[in-house]
């Protein structure tokens, strides 16, 4: 047993010498991958969600996000890095046979959009479940605009092994019950609100967007243009990360809590149930008419917009934080990647492995509370690297001093070194620590960066943001297209389609009150 104030070392030590080391390859991953439908000449697709893919309400693995050309792919949690990859790349393959001459757009910022109406919110279907789906997109529509619909992202679902939580309770002498579990995944929280500017420093891939997408909106950021309709920072790495993108302004005066669990349900209802002026004259089911779901500062919890997540899975009729505060956190999501543009599935294995070490070296690092102030340090850093991550002067700010980026990370990889070492071991390879590896160099030259190489192969080439993507998108095709299946079979496929619609009609059919009723019911749930 160790103490709780235990060194970082400390802490490594006793996981590496465990007997019970092997906890370590129970670690689940989920992906959920978001892309836009576009037309061959790769403009927003005008098409609705294909029916051949099943129902977007209740498919288990392909759904749509914001808008109805915006798909969503999701895995189911696995421990194999490989399966999760094959299954996501299998649900990729499946939807090309059905979309006939569409694509999938390759990077997260959308391609030209030419005015807002052009993207056309999500539809679910009647019943009461569906509309709520669909108000809530109108109305963040009406808060923050259509084009933030049509952004597209990675998010990625990790979990620890209740055998892993066993040996953290031993390491504290005590039992490793649900609210240690919880807030645990707190401190990991806190320590990655502190350090995720090494997120879109390694994987930012939006340093440019279509000039479309600022449409008439006024910015103070000197962008520099490209080609026929591109704009860029030159050392930017996530404009969607940005508040261009989903860390958006409207939301920079929500106090989120991160310091416990109580804390932070307490802190998000407080957002969901407060009156926002801003929004009250958005009509909210006065004479029937929904433009929004309420006038509160959060429609409901999943407008939010963070970088990573507590998560617990819902009931039906249940609401988020309800179930964080009746069952405590079962996983976290990250929500902090870009589309990796070079992936015909926007995702790679070396980003898994490497988010293992980081998410297992953010819980290992002590973890000491969030203050008012060390908070908005956090965002700020955050703000800094999605802006100006490759300009090799680009300092950020710590407790004691500013620090140049690469010094704070070369520091940060050092100590990462151990946890890989420790999962290398764990599960019989050298999959971490080569991980880690190839993100360095990434640390040694900006270059290598997603950023810096779409932004070097669009300037040497004199090629805007539109090109680059429908030469990707055109690549990504034919590689999906040419390949089997691994984990997934048609027929498989196909029942979940028919499923998915079923499902749907009997949610439709189950239905026994007036949406206002409904609406009414859920959130006083």
């Amino acid at each position: 047993m160790i103490s709780d104030t235990a060194s970082f070392a400390q802490r490594v030590l006793f996981l590496s010498e465990h007997q019970n080391l092997d906890a370590l390859r129970g670690i689940q991953h989920g992906i959920e991958r978001e892309g836009l439908r576009v037309a061959a000449d790769g403009s927003l697709s005008q098409l609705p969600h294909p029916s051949a893919l099943g129902s977007a309400l209740t498919h288990e693995c392909i759904t749509t996000d914001f808008s109805e050309s915006l798909l969503e792919f999701i895995t189911p949690p696995n421990i194999s890095v490989a399966t999760t990859l094959s299954q996501l790349s299998d649900i990729h393959s499946h939807v090309y046979l059905q979309i006939d001459q569409e694509q999938i757009w390759p990077l997260s910022m959308p391609c030209f959009v030419g005015d807002e109406d052009d993207i056309v919110l999500a539809h679910y279907g009647t019943s009461n479940v569906g509309k709520m789906k669909h108000v809530y997109r109108v109305g963040l529509k009406n808060r923050y605009g259509s084009m933030m619909q049509a952004i597209s992202g990675v998010h990625f679902n990790f979990s620890l092994p209740s055998s892993f939580w066993d040996i953290w309770g031993e390491m504290h002498g005590q039992v490793a019950d649900q609210d240690v579990i919880s807030d645990s995944y707190f401190a990991l929280i806190r320590n990655y609100r502190r350090m995720c500017w090494i997120i879109p420093y390694l994987y930012g891939a939006s340093p440019a967007i279509c000039r479309s997408f600022l449409q008439d909106r006024v910015t103070t950021y000197d962008f520099k243009t490209l080609g026929k309709g591109t704009s860029y920072l030159p050392y930017a790495t996530s404009l969607r990360m940005s508040d261009l993108g989903y860390t958006n302004s409207a939301q920079s005066s929500l106090n989120i809590c991160y310091n416990s669990l109580p804390s932070y349900v307490a802190s998000v209802r407080q957002a969901i149930q407060t009156p926002s002026a801003q929004y009250a004259n958005i009509p909210a089911g006065e004479n029937g008419n929904y433009q929004q779901l309420n006038a509160n500062v959060l429609q409901i919890e999943n407008e939010l917009y963070s970088p990573i997540r507590p998560k617990q899975i819902a009931r039906s009729g249940e609401k988020p934080t309800d179930a964080l505060s009746s069952r405590g956190v079962e996983y976290i999501e990250v929500r902090a990647l870009d589309l990796d543009p070079y992936s015909m599935i926007g995702v790679n294995a070396t980003q898994v492995y490497f988010l293992d070490v980081f998410l297992l070296y953010c819980l290992y690092k002590p973890s000491a509370p969030l203050s008012t102030a060390e908070y908005k340090q956090t965002e700020d850093n955050l703000t800094a690297v999605v802006l100006r991550g490759r300009d090799p002067e680009l300092t950020l700010a710590t407790a004691e001093k500013p620090m140049k980026l690469t010094d704070l990370a070369n520091d940060m990889f050092m100590e990462m070194t151990q946890i890989a070492h420790v999962l290398d071991k764990a599960n019989g390879c050298h999959e971490y620590s080569n991980a880690l590896a190839h993100e360095l160099k990434k640390v040694k030259d900006p270059n290598l960066t997603p950023s810096g190489m779409m932004l070097n192969t669009m300037i040497t080439e004199n090629e805007d943001n539109s090109h680059f993507g429908k030469r990707l998108a055109e690549q990504h095709k034919q590689q999906l297209l040419a390949r089997d299946y691994v984990h997934y079979t048609q027929a498989e496929f196909d029942d979940m389609c028919l499923r998915s619609i079923s499902q749907q009609h009997a949610i439709e059919q189950e239905d026994t009150v007036d949406f206002a009723t409904y609406l009414n019911t859920y959130f006083n749930y």
